[in-house]
């Protein structure tokens, strides 16, 4: 009985995935699946795109990799966008999960 509580209890936590300004194309689809997984257990994903220095120029195509991330998300699951894209600082985050 308690394993199964704790099942419960797991399920709904907000993740984090942090990814960075010059990401791989790889290693962005192994974040992809990253959050994949994580949306199967039922979990939200807060996924953080961090700038440094002249990066802060470029939130644009900041932005764009987050919505090349969701749009690769969509094709796959029912995504519900939960608080949308914001910069914070030095951070651009979005809050996902799924519907």
């Amino acid at each position: 009985m308690q394993k199964k509580e704790k099942k419960k209890k797991d399920s709904g936590q907000i993740k984090n995935i942090r990814i960075g300004f010059n990401i791989a194309s790889h290693d962005l689809e192994t974040k992809i699946k990253a959050i994949e997984n994580f949306l199967k257990k039922g979990n939200k994903i807060k996924i953080e795109l961090k700038l440094s220095g002249r990066e802060n120029r470029f939130t644009e195509i900041a932005k764009e990799k987050i919505n090349e991330i969701l749009n690769n998300l969509k094709n796959n699951f029912d995504i519900k966008i939960e608080r949308d894209l914001k910069k914070e600082g030095n951070r651009i985050t979005v809050l996902i999960s799924k519907k």
